[in-house]
């Protein structure tokens, strides 16, 4: 082994694990191997470099704009809404009706855009024939995977195949090159799961079809009624003149406003932030019973002043703290933080120019020049001192706590239902130090003093010592006083009106969102929505949901004004499942698209041009023609993929190059050969469909297919074949929900479970890998 292919399998090996254990995203680790390939000489600058220009990531990004052209000017949707019109109530026929419509726009458009521009069609399917999501999305995902491998322009795998095949000297591929064997195996493959593979998929309860059943639908499939109740704002309640934002009921107690009912008569549904509080309102909310249920023990008080001078701290002092230029404290939160390392540490103020701050902590960061007033034992400030968290620690007077810092001013007892070391476990906890930024000091004994953490008992119940604003103490016992009414609950139907409805929604493919908090995308004031649930593998999640990070194929419900919904179907970041609330197509320039894109096709069928210039010919026709807009093309492309491609590149040609290909090709003949041609290529194909479960399919395939073409070529086989089944292998990912975009975004809408992909991609797989065997061989001869 030479080092240059030392180098080129560390590289590979890097960027394996990186792509599969997901620490970097996958676009940086490709132009990370660039750089890398670059840097250590396996191939040149303008080799490194070569993948933007090359033709088959221009026609990748050009069909990506071809295909959102389609989608916008309504064609796609058009067509699928027709044909299912003649799907029938028989399950077997609306599945194959879905899969073969799906299948055949997936051959000229992406998987993924498919999948999306169906979902909302598919689910109004199902509740029209009065079956469960759970019976239509998969087969609906699986078909665009189907119809991708038909056509030379599909997927990126197959164009990525037909480039590599030329780059080595051979002929490319051709428009339908891929179509005998791959459109046998679709229509083979929609047959085999509409009529036989649909008893493998879960059976969950059926949708309806009436607007009553659908409200019932919503809130039993997100099984909402486990978290509904009613709460009552008592007279005289520190709660009544106060708006619902300043009320702080979804950041303090997790719940959801759903309705308010006044006490003279008349209901608000979904009430607004502004939504005005009055004495014996009845609100219907969603959240945790419990944690209601447990305020209502608390109860706060001011402190006596001569309560306040028996109180001993014992070994815990206040001190006057400097971060410095070094410390590991800078640019966090003053009022998140609450241990550094294994210590404990209670921030009380900052002082900043010569200014005490002690409210909104949260939002002030520490910098080396902040004055920290903290609460800890003197062991630990010595501790942290040495190790460079503070360069400056000084014990802060009585006098000066009093008259600079307004400690006394700022101190209330708190009787909670909870010993404190249980209530930090609790969401209540989550509630006093994160919401209202409150600082727990410690618990007080009978005697009136402050009892240090470390000698706290899990069991005793004592009055806390409160440091925080005193502006929220009525805040605070006004949401103590908060009274559970015991009356029928509302039903799901009484929530929803012509103007007011809940809907569901998916991350789109390319949404900016994923990874966010609603918190993060303050989604309450930016959507004026309220999100009841998500869907998140196989579960529904209903409370604290302000704090979850958001995930693709996540499914949401939404309530809302309908208004505010329609206005979300615009969003690029969000697809509703609910196809009346789409937003409107321009089917003007339908049948423009339709003709611009045959004379794309018909340019590279006849010769005339290559694909990359007849796709950019057309992306330039639909623009000038109005069916799309410039910005919709930029924003059409999926700049991730072109960029994993682009950088991948480089590593197939360094792969051939250093001879790393013809290493790993013999590697390959020495373990397989002996079973011939199809051991090598069922053993290639078996590699590649395994391999989908962690990496993309078009960085698989260029890593694959130098390893394919030499292995090939020592057999004395036809390299062809071998790169068609190493196409399909890639691109039919069925085995699990992240294996391709587009089953995972029907992972929320389905309700599925990573195993339910599994239970029928596993065996669909291998029938498919079948098929390909006893095709190939009849159509591109070994």
């Amino acid at each position: 082994m030479t080092i240059e292919i030392f180098l080129v399998f560390s590289i590979l090996a890097l960027a394996l694990v990186l792509f599969l254990t997901g620490w970097v995203r996958m676009d940086i680790v490709a132009l990370s191997v660039l750089c890398l390939l670059a840097a250590t000489g396996l191939v040149s600058p303008a080799e490194a470099l070569a993948g933007f220009s090359n033709p088959a990531v221009v026609t990748v990004w050009a069909m990506f704009i071809l295909s959102a052209s389609i989608y916008q000017t309504g064609v796609a949707r058009i067509i699928g809404s027709k044909v299912l019109q003649f799907a029938g109530k028989q399950e077997w026929r609306v599945i194959m009706v879905i899969m073969f419509t799906s299948a055949m726009l997936s051959t000229v458009m992406s998987n993924i855009g498919v999948a999306a521009l169906m979902l909302p069609v598919v689910m109004d399917v199902a509740r029209s024939t009065g079956r469960s999501p759970a019976r239509l999305l998969i087969p609906l995902a699986f078909a665009t995977h189907l119809g991708g491998l038909t056509t030379l322009i599909g997927t990126p795998a197959n164009l990525l195949v037909s480039f590599q095949l030329e780059e080595a000297g051979y002929e490319p591929l051709n428009l339908f090159d891929f179509t005998p064997v791959a459109g046998i195996v679709m229509i083979a493959g929609v047959l085999i799961i509409s009529l036989a593979g649909r008893f493998l998929l879960p059976r969950k309860k059926p949708s309806r079809d009436k607007d009553e059943d659908r409200h019932h639908e919503l809130t039993a499939s997100y099984h909402l009624e486990d978290s509904t109740f009613q709460i009552q704002i008592k007279p005289g309640s520190t709660l009544a003149g106060k708006t619902l934002a300043e009320g702080r009921f979804r950041a303090a107690l997790g719940v959801n406003v759903l309705s308010v009912k006044r006490d003279g008569g008349g209901t608000i549904l979904n009430p607004g932030p502004d939504t005005l509080l009055r004495d014996n309102d009845k609100l219907f909310v969603q959240g945790k019973y419990d944690t209601i249920m447990d305020l209502r023990n608390w109860s706060a008080e001011i402190p006596s002043q001569k309560l306040l001078e028996e109180i001993e701290f014992q070994n815990l002092g206040f001190y006057e703290v400097r971060p410095g230029n070094n410390s590991s404290l800078l640019g966090k939160s003053a009022g998140k933080l609450k241990h550094i390392g294994s210590l404990n540490i209670r921030i009380l103020s900052m002082m900043r120019n010569g200014m005490v701050l002690n409210k909104n902590l949260r939002r002030e960061m520490i910098s080396a020049t902040d004055t920290l007033l903290i609460i800890t034992v003197a062991e630990q400030i010595e501790s942290l001192l040495k190790e460079g968290v503070f360069e400056e620690a000084n014990p802060v007077t009585e006098a000066r706590l009093t008259t600079t810092y307004k400690l006394t001013d700022s101190l209330f007892i708190l009787h909670t239902s909870n010993a404190y070391q249980s209530l930090k476990k609790t969401a209540n906890y989550h509630f006093l130090t994160q919401t209202f930024g409150l600082v727990v000091l410690g618990e007080l004994n009978d005697k009136g003093l402050l009892v240090a953490e470390d000698e706290q008992s899990a069991e005793s119940l004592r009055p806390l010592l409160i440091y925080g604003d005193m502006d929220n103490l009525p805040l605070l016992q006004g949401l103590f006083d908060i009274e559970i009414f015991d009356e029928q609950i509302p039903g799901a139907e009484s929530l929803e009106t012509e103007e007011v409805i809940m809907a569901e929604a998916v991350l789109a493919p390319r949404s900016a969102l994923a990874g966010k908090t609603l918190s993060d995308i303050n989604f309450r004031k930016k959507y004026g929505l309220n999100v009841l649930a998500l869907w998140r593998e196989g579960k529904a999640i209903r409370t604290n949901l302000h704090d979850v990070p958001l995930r693709f194929g996540e499914a949401l419900l939404l309530y809302g004004r309908r208004e505010k919904i329609t206005l979300l179907s615009k969003d690029e970041n969000f697809i509703l499942l609910t196809e009346s609330l789409q937003p409107a197509f321009r089917t003007g320039k339908a049948l423009t698209a339709v003709l611009i894109l045959a004379a794309t096709l018909l340019m590279v069928v006849t010769g005339l041009l290559p694909l990359a210039i007849s796709a950019i010919i057309g992306v330039i026709m639909m623009v000038v023609s109005g069916c799309l807009r410039m910005e919709e093309a930029y924003g059409a492309i999926d700049w991730r993929s072109v960029f994993l491609i682009a950088g991948m590149l480089p590593l197939g040609v360094a792969i051939e190059q250093t001879g790393a290909a013809m290493l790993l090709a013999g590697l390959v003949e020495n373990l397989l050969g002996g079973f011939g041609p199809m051991g090598l290529l069922a053993g290639l194909y078996l590699i590649t469909l395994v391999t989908t479960l962690a990496i993309h399919p078009a960085a698989l395939v260029v890593i694959m297919a130098p390893i394919a073409i030499q292995t090939a070529e020592n057999f004395g086989a036809s390299p062809h074949s071998f790169m068609i089944a190493i196409a399909i292998a890639a691109s039919g990912s069925f085995l699990s929900p992240v294996a391709h975009p587009a089953n995972l975004l029907v992972m929320g809408p389905g309700g599925y479970k990573f195993s339910d992909y599994l239970k029928i991609g596993l065996p669909f797989s291998l029938l498919v890998m079948l098929m390909v065997f006893l095709l190939i061989p009849v159509f591109w001869p070994l």
